[in-house]
Protein backbone atom coordinates (compact mmCIF):
# COMPACT_ATOMS: atom_id res chain seq x y z
CA UNK A 1 0.00 0.00 0.00
CA UNK A 2 1.26 3.45 -0.97
CA UNK A 3 2.52 5.51 2.01
CA UNK A 4 1.95 2.54 4.34
CA UNK A 5 4.95 3.52 6.47
CA UNK A 6 3.67 7.08 6.80
CA UNK A 7 0.23 5.89 7.94
CA UNK A 8 1.85 3.47 10.38
CA UNK A 9 3.98 6.29 11.84
CA UNK A 10 0.90 8.49 12.26
CA UNK A 11 -0.91 5.66 14.03
CA UNK A 12 2.07 5.33 16.38
CA UNK A 13 2.01 9.12 16.94
CA UNK A 14 -1.69 9.00 17.90
CA UNK A 15 -0.95 6.15 20.30
CA UNK A 16 1.99 8.01 21.85
CA UNK A 17 -0.06 11.16 22.32
CA UNK A 18 -2.87 9.10 23.84
CA UNK A 19 -0.52 7.55 26.40
CA UNK A 20 0.97 11.00 27.01
CA UNK A 21 -2.09 11.97 29.06
CA UNK A 22 -1.57 9.45 31.89
CA UNK A 23 2.16 10.20 31.70
CA UNK A 24 1.33 13.87 32.22
CA UNK A 25 -0.96 13.01 35.13
CA UNK A 26 1.79 10.97 36.82
CA UNK A 27 4.40 13.69 36.30
CA UNK A 28 2.10 16.53 37.41
CA UNK A 29 1.53 14.76 40.72
CA UNK A 30 5.21 13.88 41.15
CA UNK A 31 7.05 17.20 40.90
CA UNK A 32 6.25 20.91 40.53
CA UNK A 33 4.66 21.94 37.19
CA UNK A 34 7.31 24.32 35.82
CA UNK A 35 10.13 21.99 36.86
CA UNK A 36 8.41 19.15 34.99
CA UNK A 37 7.98 21.29 31.86
CA UNK A 38 11.56 22.58 32.06
CA UNK A 39 13.11 19.11 32.36
CA UNK A 40 10.92 17.88 29.50
CA UNK A 41 12.02 20.68 27.18
CA UNK A 42 15.71 20.52 28.11
CA UNK A 43 15.68 16.92 26.87
CA UNK A 44 13.43 17.71 23.87
CA UNK A 45 15.42 20.76 22.74
CA UNK A 46 18.73 18.87 22.82
CA UNK A 47 17.19 16.11 20.69
CA UNK A 48 15.55 18.63 18.35
CA UNK A 49 18.82 20.50 17.77
CA UNK A 50 20.69 17.27 17.01
CA UNK A 51 17.97 16.21 14.56
CA UNK A 52 17.91 19.61 12.85
CA UNK A 53 21.70 19.64 12.64
CA UNK A 54 21.89 16.28 10.85
CA UNK A 55 18.97 17.13 8.57
CA UNK A 56 19.14 19.27 5.46
CA UNK A 57 17.20 22.08 7.19
CA UNK A 58 19.83 23.42 9.60
CA UNK A 59 19.74 27.21 9.99
CA UNK A 60 19.77 29.84 12.72
CA UNK A 61 16.96 32.41 12.63
CA UNK A 62 17.83 36.04 11.94
CA UNK A 63 16.64 38.90 14.17
CA UNK A 64 13.27 39.27 12.41
CA UNK A 65 12.65 35.51 12.45
CA UNK A 66 13.46 35.34 16.15
CA UNK A 67 10.59 37.76 16.86
CA UNK A 68 8.12 35.32 15.29
CA UNK A 69 9.81 32.27 16.79
CA UNK A 70 9.82 33.78 20.28
CA UNK A 71 6.08 34.51 20.17
CA UNK A 72 5.32 30.99 18.94
CA UNK A 73 7.53 29.51 21.67
CA UNK A 74 5.82 31.61 24.33
CA UNK A 75 2.41 30.10 23.49
CA UNK A 76 3.38 26.58 22.34
CA UNK A 77 5.84 25.81 25.10
CA UNK A 78 5.54 28.22 28.03
CA UNK A 79 1.79 28.98 28.19
CA UNK A 80 0.67 25.56 26.92
CA UNK A 81 2.89 23.68 29.34
CA UNK A 82 1.76 25.81 32.28
CA UNK A 83 -1.93 25.08 31.60
CA UNK A 84 -1.19 21.43 30.78
CA UNK A 85 0.84 20.61 33.88
CA UNK A 86 -1.37 22.53 36.32
CA UNK A 87 -4.48 21.03 34.70
CA UNK A 88 -3.17 17.49 35.01
CA UNK A 89 -2.79 18.00 38.76
CA UNK A 90 -6.57 18.24 39.03
CA UNK A 91 -8.39 16.26 36.35
CA UNK A 92 -8.30 12.71 35.00
CA UNK A 93 -6.14 11.82 32.01
CA UNK A 94 -9.14 10.59 30.01
CA UNK A 95 -11.17 13.74 30.72
CA UNK A 96 -8.22 15.94 29.73
CA UNK A 97 -7.69 14.08 26.44
CA UNK A 98 -11.27 14.97 25.52
CA UNK A 99 -10.98 18.61 26.59
CA UNK A 100 -7.90 19.24 24.44
CA UNK A 101 -9.90 18.34 21.32
CA UNK A 102 -11.58 21.73 21.67
CA UNK A 103 -8.41 23.16 20.09
CA UNK A 104 -9.84 23.25 16.50
CA UNK A 105 -12.76 25.39 17.67
CA UNK A 106 -10.42 27.90 19.31
CA UNK A 107 -8.25 27.90 16.17
CA UNK A 108 -11.28 28.59 13.95
CA UNK A 109 -12.48 31.42 16.21
CA UNK A 110 -9.02 33.01 16.33
CA UNK A 111 -8.75 32.69 12.53
CA UNK A 112 -11.87 34.86 12.23
CA UNK A 113 -10.13 37.62 14.20
CA UNK A 114 -6.55 37.35 12.92
CA UNK A 115 -6.78 35.69 9.49
CA UNK A 116 -10.00 37.38 8.27
CA UNK A 117 -11.83 34.10 7.91
CA UNK A 118 -15.64 33.99 8.06
CA UNK A 119 -17.93 32.76 10.81
CA UNK A 120 -20.05 30.08 9.16
CA UNK A 121 -23.23 28.33 10.18
CA UNK A 122 -21.29 25.06 10.18
CA UNK A 123 -18.81 26.44 12.68
CA UNK A 124 -21.66 27.71 14.88
CA UNK A 125 -23.43 24.32 14.83
CA UNK A 126 -20.15 22.45 15.38
CA UNK A 127 -19.25 24.72 18.28
CA UNK A 128 -22.66 24.09 19.85
CA UNK A 129 -22.15 20.33 19.58
CA UNK A 130 -18.67 20.66 21.07
CA UNK A 131 -19.89 22.70 24.03
CA UNK A 132 -22.61 20.10 24.60
CA UNK A 133 -19.93 17.42 24.70
CA UNK A 134 -17.94 19.42 27.24
CA UNK A 135 -21.07 19.83 29.38
CA UNK A 136 -21.57 16.05 29.38
CA UNK A 137 -17.93 15.61 30.39
CA UNK A 138 -18.24 18.14 33.23
CA UNK A 139 -21.38 16.69 34.77
CA UNK A 140 -21.27 12.98 33.92
CA UNK A 141 -17.59 12.04 34.01
CA UNK A 142 -17.21 8.61 35.65
CA UNK A 143 -14.07 9.74 37.49
CA UNK A 144 -16.01 10.70 40.60
CA UNK A 145 -13.11 9.75 42.86
CA UNK A 146 -11.84 13.19 41.82
CA UNK A 147 -14.13 15.88 43.22
CA UNK A 148 -16.32 17.84 40.79
CA UNK A 149 -14.57 21.08 41.77
CA UNK A 150 -11.11 19.66 41.06
CA UNK A 151 -12.23 18.15 37.77
CA UNK A 152 -13.85 21.43 36.73
CA UNK A 153 -10.68 23.39 37.56
CA UNK A 154 -8.52 20.86 35.74
CA UNK A 155 -10.77 20.74 32.67
CA UNK A 156 -10.81 24.55 32.45
CA UNK A 157 -7.02 24.63 32.68
CA UNK A 158 -6.77 22.05 29.89
CA UNK A 159 -9.16 24.23 27.87
CA UNK A 160 -6.64 27.02 28.46
CA UNK A 161 -3.96 24.72 27.05
CA UNK A 162 -6.13 24.14 23.97
CA UNK A 163 -6.51 27.91 23.54
CA UNK A 164 -2.75 28.40 23.88
CA UNK A 165 -2.16 25.75 21.21
CA UNK A 166 -4.74 27.43 18.96
CA UNK A 167 -2.79 30.69 19.30
CA UNK A 168 0.34 28.74 18.37
CA UNK A 169 -1.42 27.28 15.30
CA UNK A 170 -2.43 30.74 14.05
CA UNK A 171 1.07 32.13 14.59
CA UNK A 172 2.66 29.08 12.89
CA UNK A 173 0.35 29.47 9.90
CA UNK A 174 1.18 33.16 9.53
CA UNK A 175 4.91 32.47 9.90
CA UNK A 176 4.83 29.74 7.23
CA UNK A 177 2.86 31.92 4.80
CA UNK A 178 4.93 35.10 4.97
CA UNK A 179 8.74 35.23 5.28
CA UNK A 180 10.18 37.48 7.96
CA UNK A 181 12.00 40.69 7.06
CA UNK A 182 15.39 40.08 5.40
CA UNK A 183 14.45 36.42 4.76
CA UNK A 184 14.15 34.91 1.29
CA UNK A 185 11.68 32.22 2.36
CA UNK A 186 9.50 31.32 5.31
CA UNK A 187 10.75 28.90 7.94
CA UNK A 188 9.66 25.27 7.56
CA UNK A 189 7.40 23.60 10.15
CA UNK A 190 10.41 21.68 11.52
CA UNK A 191 12.54 24.82 11.82
CA UNK A 192 9.72 26.69 13.53
CA UNK A 193 9.11 23.78 15.92
CA UNK A 194 12.77 23.44 16.90
CA UNK A 195 13.58 27.10 17.41
CA UNK A 196 10.25 27.92 19.07
CA UNK A 197 11.02 25.10 21.51
CA UNK A 198 14.37 26.76 22.22
CA UNK A 199 12.62 30.09 22.80
CA UNK A 200 9.97 28.43 24.96
CA UNK A 201 12.67 26.85 27.12
CA UNK A 202 14.15 30.31 27.67
CA UNK A 203 10.74 31.55 28.84
CA UNK A 204 10.29 28.53 31.12
CA UNK A 205 13.67 28.89 32.83
CA UNK A 206 12.96 31.94 35.07
CA UNK A 207 9.56 30.48 36.01
CA UNK A 208 11.25 27.22 36.99
CA UNK A 209 13.84 29.13 39.05
CA UNK A 210 11.15 31.09 40.91
CA UNK A 211 9.30 27.83 41.58
CA UNK A 212 12.53 26.20 42.77
CA UNK A 213 13.23 29.14 45.10
CA UNK A 214 9.73 28.68 46.63
CA UNK A 215 9.55 24.88 46.83
CA UNK A 216 13.13 23.63 46.52
CA UNK A 217 14.75 21.46 43.88
CA UNK A 218 12.32 18.97 42.37
CA UNK A 219 13.45 15.36 42.43
CA UNK A 220 11.36 13.12 40.16
CA UNK A 221 10.63 9.59 41.29
CA UNK A 222 11.39 6.58 39.08
CA UNK A 223 7.87 6.82 37.59
CA UNK A 224 8.33 10.58 37.17
CA UNK A 225 11.55 10.11 35.18
CA UNK A 226 9.89 7.52 32.93
CA UNK A 227 7.01 9.95 32.35
CA UNK A 228 9.17 12.98 31.59
CA UNK A 229 11.47 11.03 29.24
CA UNK A 230 8.43 9.57 27.47
CA UNK A 231 6.88 13.03 27.09
CA UNK A 232 10.14 14.63 25.93
CA UNK A 233 11.49 12.06 23.48
CA UNK A 234 8.40 10.23 22.27
CA UNK A 235 5.48 12.64 22.74
CA UNK A 236 7.44 15.73 21.69
CA UNK A 237 10.44 15.01 19.45
CA UNK A 238 9.55 11.78 17.62
CA UNK A 239 5.85 12.57 17.35
CA UNK A 240 6.33 16.14 16.07
CA UNK A 241 8.87 15.01 13.48
CA UNK A 242 6.73 12.09 12.28
CA UNK A 243 3.56 14.20 12.22
CA UNK A 244 5.33 16.90 10.18
CA UNK A 245 6.55 14.16 7.82
CA UNK A 246 2.98 12.90 7.51
CA UNK A 247 1.74 16.36 6.56
CA UNK A 248 4.47 16.57 3.93
CA UNK A 249 3.73 13.16 2.39
CA UNK A 250 -0.05 12.71 2.62
CA UNK A 251 -1.28 16.21 3.44
CA UNK A 252 -2.54 18.05 6.51
CA UNK A 253 -6.14 16.87 6.17
CA UNK A 254 -5.41 13.15 6.15
CA UNK A 255 -2.76 13.50 8.86
CA UNK A 256 -5.18 15.41 11.10
CA UNK A 257 -7.62 12.48 11.03
CA UNK A 258 -5.21 10.49 13.19
CA UNK A 259 -5.46 13.15 15.92
CA UNK A 260 -9.07 12.04 16.49
CA UNK A 261 -7.73 8.69 17.71
CA UNK A 262 -5.95 10.39 20.62
CA UNK A 263 -8.97 10.84 22.97
CA UNK A 264 -10.12 7.19 22.93
CA UNK A 265 -6.51 6.04 23.36
CA UNK A 266 -6.07 8.59 26.15
CA UNK A 267 -9.23 7.34 27.89
CA UNK A 268 -8.20 3.70 27.56
CA UNK A 269 -4.62 4.37 28.69
CA UNK A 270 -5.94 6.21 31.75
CA UNK A 271 -8.10 3.18 32.50
CA UNK A 272 -5.22 0.78 31.88
CA UNK A 273 -2.46 2.62 33.75
CA UNK A 274 -4.22 4.77 36.34
CA UNK A 275 -7.39 2.78 37.05
CA UNK A 276 -9.58 5.61 35.76
CA UNK A 277 -13.22 4.82 35.10
CA UNK A 278 -15.02 4.16 31.82
CA UNK A 279 -18.64 5.05 31.11
CA UNK A 280 -21.05 5.80 28.22
CA UNK A 281 -20.78 9.50 29.15
CA UNK A 282 -17.20 9.58 27.83
CA UNK A 283 -18.33 8.06 24.53
CA UNK A 284 -21.19 10.55 24.23
CA UNK A 285 -18.84 13.44 24.99
CA UNK A 286 -16.35 12.15 22.42
CA UNK A 287 -19.04 11.82 19.72
CA UNK A 288 -20.39 15.32 20.38
CA UNK A 289 -16.98 17.05 20.44
CA UNK A 290 -15.40 15.21 17.51
CA UNK A 291 -18.67 15.27 15.57
CA UNK A 292 -18.81 19.02 16.10
CA UNK A 293 -15.21 19.44 14.94
CA UNK A 294 -15.76 17.35 11.80
CA UNK A 295 -19.01 19.19 10.99
CA UNK A 296 -17.39 22.60 11.51
CA UNK A 297 -14.48 21.63 9.25
CA UNK A 298 -16.63 20.04 6.54
CA UNK A 299 -17.11 21.88 3.28
CA UNK A 300 -20.41 23.44 2.33
CA UNK A 301 -22.38 21.94 -0.53
CA UNK A 302 -22.66 25.43 -2.01
CA UNK A 303 -20.61 25.59 -5.23
CA UNK A 304 -17.55 27.83 -5.10
CA UNK A 305 -17.15 30.74 -7.50
CA UNK A 306 -14.35 30.47 -9.98
CA UNK A 307 -11.37 32.62 -9.13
Amino acid sequence: MKNFTTHLKLLVVATIWGFGWPAGRVLANDIEPFAASWIRYVIAVLCFLVFLRISSQWMIPNKSEWKKVALIGFFSTCVYQAFFMFGMQYTAAGDASLMITFNPFFTALLAIVFLDEKMTSRLAVGLTLGISGVAVLFYYSPNVDISFTDRAIGDLLIAGAALAWACNSILMKKAMISPAENSKEALSPLQLTVWSSVAGLVFLTPLMLIEMWQYGISQPSYEGWISVIFLAIFSTVISYVWFADGILKIGAGKSALYVYLVPPIGIYSGYLLLDEKLSPALLISFILIIGGVLFAQSKSDKPKEAS
